[in-house]
Order: structure tokens, then C-alpha cells, then sequence
């Protein structure tokens, strides 16, 4: 026997006999939330970068996240609350119409920030290697600011006309949590789509607008006919809005609806989230 053969030390790196094949991962690989977090100076870095130009020379600045949902809840309040005399709950008529603008504002807005968000920076996802979600992350999470300055006038409303929340309002960042999951969800799946499909750009306005008629923004969820209510609530949006009202307004809500709101919001997102990460491999060579 030989006995100036040395041993491997103990420790170290093993040896490899034979070939070694490295592979690009597969296309439906999970989220890697480590790396997310890694990148979290990234996504506050982009979401600054939004805020400022969001705003930059305007003469109102911030007040503009204020005037949509208002200006908007006015135009309601005359046409469906004293022209056609939408009814309301027993709430008055504004105030039951901005409560709904202010998700449907929200999602609206962030799902057309997120849906144009990996088109306008083309030369980043080129040229820098990042988890290229962080750029619809950063859109919709930009938009949690432009509603926290619209909420405000909310609780003024409400001073003015007399009204005050109960116990309920507690579950109120629950449901900003369920309107940011279906406003992300949407918003991954129209971003990873209009990099192929640049026609998506045109259909994202189309789309808020057909489904705020889909949505008890102007009207209440107890107009639609029974039989036709367990599939009106396949739209997410459907329980958020109730959810808000019940929340902060006291309004009934039906709770199968919601849960069928809510879980249908759970399931847009997970398959946005599969379907962003299988095209996001090609989003460098597309886009």
C-alpha cells in the first residue's frame, strides 16, 4: 500500500470527480423573499424617485392626491346622489361615495403605475441585475402615501356630518392590506404583459374604468340582485369597498361575499406572482 497518500483535510471543499452542470433556474421558481428584503433600499430609492416626480413643478403638489378622489366624489355626490338618488345606506351620500373612492383611487391609480413601471426603465432592467418585481412593488407601495394624505379629508367628512367609527374601524389596515394585495396583483401581471404586449398601455385605463362600474362605488353591493351576487363578488374590489364602509360607517356587509371577494383577491395575486415570475426571464432581452 501506498502510505504517502495524503487524506483530505477535514473541512474542506469536497472533490468533484466529474462534470458539473450549472443551469439558468426554472421558469416557475418560487419568490425569494430574502433577496427582496435585500433589495429593500432599492424599492424605498424607487418609490422617493416616484414621489418626487410625481409632484415636481406642480403648484399643489401633494393636495393633487386630495383633488381626484374629491373632485370625483362631487361629480357622484350631483349625478347618483341628487339627481338619480342612488340610495345609500342611511348615510349621506358623499360620504358614502368618497369612502369607496378612496380604495378604488388606490387601486386604480397603483395598477397603472405598476403596469407601465417595467417599460419606463428600460436601461435599469438591461443593464442591473435586480428582482425585477421590485419595480411594481415600489409602484404600489408609492400609492399608500396618496392615500393616507386622501384619508385625512375622509375624517373630516365624517366630523362634518356627524359621523363616528366603532369597534370595527380596527380592521381597517386588514382591509388597506386586502385592497394593496389585489392593487399588486393586478399590477404584476399587467407589467410582465405590457412588456410583450405594448397594446396593454391603452387596455389599463379601459380596465379601471370598466370595472369601477363593476364595483359598489356608486351604489351599494344590496342593489345587485341575489342571485347574481356570488358572482359579482368574484371582483376583488367588491369587498374591499364593503369592507371600508362597514369599517369606518357602520353599513352592512355580507360576509360570504366578502370571503368570496377576498379569497378571489388571494388567487389573482398568487397567479400574477407565477405568471411574473415565468416571463421574467425575458424581460432584459424584450423590453
Amino acid at each position: 500500500m501506498n502510505q504517502d497518500r495524503q487524506a483530505p483535510a477535514v473541512g474542506g471543499p469536497p472533490h468533484h470527480t466529474g462534470p458539473r452542470t450549472i443551469a439558468p433556474p426554472g421558469k416557475w421558481h418560487a419568490v425569494d423573499l430574502r433577496e427582496l428584503w435585500h433589495f429593500r433600499e432599492l424599492i424605498y430609492f424607487l418609490l422617493w424617485r416616484d414621489l418626487k416626480v410625481r409632484y415636481k413643478q406642480t403648484a399643489l403638489g401633494g393636495a393633487w392626491a386630495i383633488l381626484q378622489p374629491f373632485l370625483t366624489m362631487v361629480v357622484f355626490s350631483v349625478v347618483f346622489g341628487s339627481l338619480i338618488s342612488v340610495p345609500s345606506q342611511g348615510v349621506p351620500y358623499p360620504v358614502f361615495s368618497y369612502t369607496a373612492l378612496l380604495p378604488w383611487t388606490f387601486f386604480a391609480t397603483a395598477v397603472t403605475r405598476a403596469g407601465n413601471s417595467l417599460i419606463q426603465d428600460p436601461n435599469l432592467i438591461s443593464k442591473v441585475y435586480f428582482p425585477r418585481m421590485v419595480l411594481p412593488l415600489a409602484a404600489v407601495s408609492g400609492m399608500l402615501i396618496d392615500f393616507g394624505i386622501a384619508f385625512v379629508i375622509l375624517v373630516g367628512m365624517m366630523f362634518f356630518y356627524g359621523l363616528a367609527p366603532g369597534l370595527s374601524v380596527l380592521t381597517l389596515p386588514l382591509l388597506l392590506l386586502l385592497a394593496y394585495i389585489t392593487a399588486l396583483g393586478i399590477g404584476l401581471f399587467v407589467s410582465a404583459a405590457n412588456v410583450k404586449y405594448r397594446d396593454v398601455t391603452y387596455v389599463i385605463p379601459f380596465l379601471t374604468q370598466f370595472m369601477l362600474f363593476l364595483s359598489p362605488v356608486v351604489y351599494a353591493t344590496a342593489l345587485v340582485p341575489p342571485e347574481w351576487r356570488l358572482f359579482y363578488s368574484l371582483n376583488p374590489m367588491v369587498g374591499v369597498i364593503d369592507g371600508f364602509r362597514w369599517a369606518l360607517l357602520g353599513t352592512p356587509i355580507d360576509s360570504g361575499s366578502f370571503l368570496v371577494s377576498a379569497g378571489a383577491a388571494i388567487v389573482i395575486c398568487a397567479g400574477s406572482i407565477l405568471y411574473f415570475r415565468r416571463t421574467e426571464h425575458e424581460f432584459a432581452d424584450v423590453v
